[in-house]
């Protein structure tokens, strides 16, 4: 291969329109957008909505969150397929503006990075409970440094390889996953599982903040909707190869009905499943009190896994290897994309894409070493509020008050509408409005569509090009 075109390759259009001759159908963009959901992390919060609310109102969220994720990636597919861009770029043009659009980047960035820092660490904790591993500093440097590495070469190549890998890996962790799906229901009363009530104890429930059936819907809706509105978004990222709109729309919505709904009851029927087997486990194996060794049953993500290789030996640890690898990949290539913009937009500094995908990885250990994983944490509780009003920030802009603007008006270096708008709504949802409305994402989104374009089209209007300000 010619230096220039593996440069060309390498660099795959991160600051830049992907051209027409190199767009692809929703089949290629679904592998990735369905592999960042096929994830043990996905499978957990799945588990921890169906334990709070119960299967049936685990449903009901499951559908407003399909709805709500899904009405986001089609409104978004058309400006994708029109711009070219990665998400966090295409608020230069709508939203933001060029600089302003370094907000964007922060905001999906520690998401997107946080995500590559918590599945490390998950995929770690996995290597040493399968192989009884001592957890010390020798074997953290060979396991996370390996899996760096790995992640590094695997997203080196471009929207192409990616593709490849994730495809291949998404096919292997399905059939894994039936395997082990199979041996585990084999186990159980299948009637009882789809059907099941609220698993908790009303002490924990009430610790939750859960004590009505409408708090269950709420608590469910609220995890379930952030990484549907993080998908719409994650859509651009490589919707922008697609084909016409229609294929990136197709793309995320299969994505987000996987999560939302499909791996959300996986989750749900696969813990209540193995429930009995793993306090036994905990309690015999590990030496855990029985009302400990039931906490542990839904502690983490991490209880995913251990369910997975207890139930099914090697199969069970292959499972937990595709399902992070082909995600780790995934995080990489959309974290160098938003870095990528983060360092243009803030000091025009392009180093390269490569540069990014290796600050990425250096920066998720970072996380994990650095005594801000916590943090990382609360932020990604955030993730439907914050990207839920991003991605109508974006929207907005598009239908809204573009098409409003008289024709040559200036572009400001920030949009100082649109990050009022976003910050207003964030903090509204989150902080002003919360005991009133509890599902927070609907504030963000109502609050975005309501200011920004009132602010845009008065107080901050754009001037026009040439005259004074």
């Amino acid at each position: 291969m010619p230096r220039q075109s593996l440069t060309a390759t390498i660099e795959d259009h991160a600051l830049e329109r992907v051209p027409d001759a190199e767009r692809q159908d929703w089949l290629a963009i679904s592998w990735n957008t369905a592999g960042l959901v096929t994830t043990l992390v996905i499978l957990f919060f799945g588990a921890l909505v169906c334990f709070v609310a119960g299967t049936r109102i685990a449903l009901a969220a499951g559908v407003v969150s399909f709805g709500i994720g899904s009405t986001l990636g089609w409104l978004l597919a058309r400006i994708t397929h029109e711009t070219g861009l990665s998400n966090t770029l295409m608020t230069r043009a709508y939203g933001l503006g060029p600089r302003g659009s370094a907000l964007a980047s922060v905001i999906f960035g520690v998401l997107i990075v946080g995500f590559l820092a918590v599945e490390n660490g998950l995929l770690y904790r996995g290597f040493l409970f399968f192989f009884g591993w001592p957890d010390t500093w020798p074997v953290r440097v060979l396991t996370y440094g390996g899996m760096t590495l790995a992640w590094i070469g695997l997203t080196t190549f471009g929207f192409r390889a990616v593709t490849r890998v994730s495809s291949l890996m998404l096919i292997g962790f399905l059939l894994a996953l039936g395997w082990i799906l199979a041996g585990v229901l084999v186990r159980a009363d299948a009637g009882d599982l789809l059907g099941f009530g609220s698993q908790l104890e009303p002490a924990a429930l009430a610790a939750l903040g859960v004590t009505t059936d409408l708090d269950k819907f709420a608590f469910a809706l609220n995890v379930l909707v952030g990484p549907a509105c993080a998908l719409a978004l994650n859509t651009a990222d490589f919707g922008r190869y697609g084909k016409s709109a229609a294929h990136i729309g197709a793309a995320a919505t299969i994505a987000i009905f996987v999560q939302s709904l499909l791996m959300m009851l996986v989750g749900g029927v696969l813990m209540k499943a193995a429930a009995p087997v793993m306090i036994e486990h905990y309690a015999t194996v590990t030496g855990l009190p029985a009302e400990a060794a039931r906490a542990q049953v839904l502690q983490s993500p991490d209880s995913i896994a251990a369910t997975f290789m207890v139930f099914g030996g090697i199969a069970g640890f292959l499972l937990m290897l595709l399902a992070q690898a082909k995600a780790q990949v995934l995080n990489t290539y959309s974290s160098s994309l938003c870095i990528a913009n983060l360092a243009d937009a803030l000091a025009d500094w392009r180093p390269g894409r490569l540069a990014f995908v290796v600050l990425a990885n250096l920066i998720a250990l970072g996380m994990l070493y650095g005594e801000i994983l916590h943090v990382v944490e609360a932020w990604i509780r955030l993730l439907g509020v914050l990207l839920g009003a991003l991605a109508t920030v974006i929207i907005a802009d598009y239908y809204l008050v573009a098409p409003r603007l008289l024709a040559g008006a200036a572009r400001e270096a920030v949009n100082w509408a649109g990050v009022i708008a976003l910050v207003a709504a964030v903090a509204l949802a989150h902080f002003g409005l919360r005991r009133w409305m509890p599902i927070e994402v609907l504030t963000s989104i109502g609050g975005v569509a309501v200011l920004y374009p009132l602010l845009r089209l008065t107080v901050l209007r754009p001037a026009v090009a040439g005259s004074p300000a």
